[in-house]
């Protein structure tokens, strides 16, 4: 069973505090993931900001409607840098999303770091070169599009 690491980085026309409170709110959540995930957070947080051992249950479908209950844990905070979650139930063996924020020239640059692992070693390795890693580039691609439509491109 191998660890994977996928980054994200975007360029945004946003002030860093700005970005800080879009995607600090767990409800944006739904706003930036693909429509056809139905993507729902289960844990009534409402429009809580996050905070450091906040936990977030959702259900979504990310592969051929197939449904999966996940729950995510916000390890750590620092405000207006950084935050990190991790997964706590799921369908990774292990999963961990670091966002950054950076001031730039102009705005924010914001990087997205993914380190993961998949179960049932040499299938779950398969999975993820035939369809966990496309999928995830596809729905990092699909964010950057609607963050770019929410809060403007530097690109």
């Amino acid at each position: 069973m191998s660890n994977h690491t996928r980054s994200w980085v975007q360029k945004i026309p946003v002030k860093i505090d700005d970005a800080w409170d879009f995607f600090s709110r767990p409800e944006n959540l739904s706003k930036i993931t693909p429509p056809e995930m139905f993507f729902r957070i289960t844990n009534g947080i409402g429009s809580q900001p996050i905070r450091e051992g906040m936990v977030i249950t959702y259900t979504l479908y990310p592969i051929m409607m197939i449904p999966v209950n996940w729950a995510t844990e916000i390890t750590k905070v620092s405000k207006p840098d950084f935050f990190e979650d991790r997964q706590l139930s799921g369908p990774y063996d292990e999963w961990h999303h670091r966002h950054e924020f950076k001031p730039v020239s102009g705005g924010v640059e914001m990087t997205d770091t993914v380190r993961y692992r998949l179960p049932m070693g040499p299938i779950g390795e398969l999975a993820e070169s035939l369809i966990v890693g496309h999928r995830l580039e596809e729905v990092f691609a699909y964010r950057r599009r609607r963050i770019s439509g929410i809060l403007g491109s530097m690109e």
